[in-house]
């Protein structure tokens, strides 16, 4: 049997000495490599066995446990944030930006950017264009195809989107502010009555501009749906128009908001190489060990015991058996392996969830909880009696 390399006692980290080198040339990291080499095989039994590992596989695994924690803060602070930075931009000037040690406050942006598809589809607002257009009305004519209008605008028919028809009547905007014009509270209405309007209009009392904007989408509604004198059903840019048009409608229009299709979906794309479009893109760089506190290094420490367990166990598994004069000594690589795999899971599970009780939610529900049992505690305090 091949002789098999046995630790040797002791070790001396030097840059270089782990795979990628992503952390020798942190101080810290230098200075810890040598203690949990130590710290490693003393755990696995020497000086009373041998640990069939070198100083290589302990900076190996060291290596790797810090770069496991890092990716699992990172992955959980991608949870958290990415709603605030997907569309960002991730580099700047040339330089790409280190989210690793950025602090991140959550915005508005993703709910912004989403209110504009409300905004488009409810016609008050968006980044999509409206256009207007209009078809006489015939007598005796109910069915009117829309595509022939496309074609006149030179608009493809599957890219016309029809978003809302109506007839010439006075702009909802008018009758709220104009003539009869009143706001919610009738301040207009008291004007005119009062005779103020020969001084200018109507008066008003000021309200906000959300307000203003329910109150004419309301008349709009109210107004289509009782004074229309025709009603109309649309499907594929068919119109039918109810009831049938006469020779009264002869000099009537049907006029109509519509949008193109292809808009929809242009306006509302993002393209660059510098643009966060997917998580993989998010530029998290490696942890700085250095910058590690104590509660992060205990588990990096567990976790690289964990691995050089794991790699111990594979090889002695090279060697089953190992004959001695009279006899053979079974090798324990099987119990090594299984509880090397238990460690890492239960360790994983354990970071898990210490960084899902940091997140924003659950922060929040205890302080909640918090402010709640103070608030009962206060409730049996005594108020205090006054006497004058």
């Amino acid at each position: 049997m091949a002789n098999i390399p046995i630790w040797a006692g002791s070790s001396s980290f030097f840059p270089g000495d782990t795979p990628f080198g992503f952390y020798d040339n942190d101080f810290q990291f230098q200075q810890d490599a040598d203690k949990v080499s130590k710290f490693c095989a003393l755990r696995l039994g020497y000086p009373i066995e041998n640990v069939e590992l070198q100083s290589t596989n302990f900076f190996t695994a060291f290596e790797q446990a810090v770069t496991v924690y890092g990716n699992e803060l990172f992955a959980y602070k991608q949870r958290e944030d990415y709603l605030s930075i997907e569309g960002s931009e991730k580099s700047y000037e040339g330089t790409t930006t280190n989210f690793s040690t950025t602090l991140i406050t959550p915005n508005m942006g993703p709910i912004v950017r989403l209110s504009e598809q409300y905004g488009t589809e409810a016609g008050v607002g968006g980044n999509v264009t409206y256009f207007s257009g209009s078809i006489p009305l015939t007598a005796s004519v109910q069915d009117y195809d829309l595509t022939t209008f496309a074609a006149q605008q030179g608009i493809s028919a599957s890219n016309l989107e029809i978003k809302k028809i109506f007839y010439e009547p006075n702009p909802a905007s008018f009758e709220f502010y104009g003539g009869l014009g009143y706001t919610g509270t009738a301040i207009s209405m008291f004007g005119e009555s009062a005779g103020l309007t020969a001084y200018g209009g109507n008066q008003f009392l000021m309200m906000p501009l959300s307000f203003d904007l329910q109150a004419i989408q309301q008349l709009e509604m109210y107004r289509d749906v009782l004074f229309s004198n025709h009603t109309f059903q649309l499907i594929n840019n068919k119109l039918r128009i109810f009831p049938i048009p006469d020779t009264s409608d002869a000099q009537s229009k049907i006029h109509f908001q519509y949008i193109l299709k292809s808009d929809r979906i242009d306006n509302n794309l993002e393209t660059g190489d510098k643009l966060i479009t997917n998580v993989s893109q998010v530029p998290y760089r490696n942890v700085e060990y250095k910058t590690v506190n104590s509660v992060g290094r205990s588990w990096i420490f567990e976790y690289t015991l964990a691995l050089s367990k794991e790699m111990l166990g594979y090889v002695r598994g090279k060697y089953s058996q190992i004959p001695i004069p009279g006899a053979e000594v079974t090798l324990n690589q099987g119990d090594l392996i299984s509880a090397a795999s238990a460690e890492k899971e239960a360790l994983i599970t354990r970071l898990r969830e210490y960084f899902d009780s940091t997140s924003r939610q659950a922060l929040l529900e205890r302080r909640a909880a918090e402010s709640t049992a103070r608030q009962s505690e206060l409730d049996h305090v005594p108020m205090t009696i006054f006497i004058g």
